[in-house]
């Protein structure tokens, strides 16, 4: 599905299911949760906050997580994703439905692909290989009223 504005698609609160295959330790996790994608108060301009809460289940943990970033708008409808310490992560355009990107980050790589199946349906895969992570996930969203 074709998205006019990446950010405006995002906006509202999405329920999270996302498993996680670790190759390295031999298992399967998983987080369930809630995020919420707002226009941000005090960061860049039209900017907005994406704030992911819930419970990851990996092994024999199972306990609270959370992620946070922070999605700044590009004139062309896509937008820029950076870590909530501003440090950039990878830019996200869902203008023709699917979007892939990577991220480098020392010598482990992130390749990410995010694809909006429908209004309230969006879709990630995560492929993260390199000397210290060897991992896939993948996460669906479904859009809450």
């Amino acid at each position: 599905m074709d998205v006019a504005d990446t950010l405006a698609f995002l906006l509202g609160t999405w329920e999270i299911r996302r498993v996680v295959e670790d190759h390295r330790l031999g298992c399967t996790g998983s987080f369930t949760g809630t995020v919420r994608v707002e226009r941000s108060a005090g960061g860049a301009e039209g900017s907005a906050t994406y704030r992911e809460v819930g419970e990851v289940r990996f092994g024999a943990h199972r306990g609270p997580a959370h992620r946070l970033l922070e999605l700044r708008p590009r004139v062309d409808g896509a937008v820029m994703v950076h870590f909530a310490d501003g440090r950039p992560f990878v830019d996200l355009d869902l203008r023709g439905g699917t979007w892939r990107a990577i991220h480098d980050c020392a010598a482990d790589s992130y390749e990410l692909t995010t694809a909006a199946q429908s209004p309230t349906l969006l879709t990630e895969r995560w492929c993260v290989r390199g000397p210290t992570k060897r991992y896939d996930a993948e996460a669906t969203l479904v859009r809450l009223p």
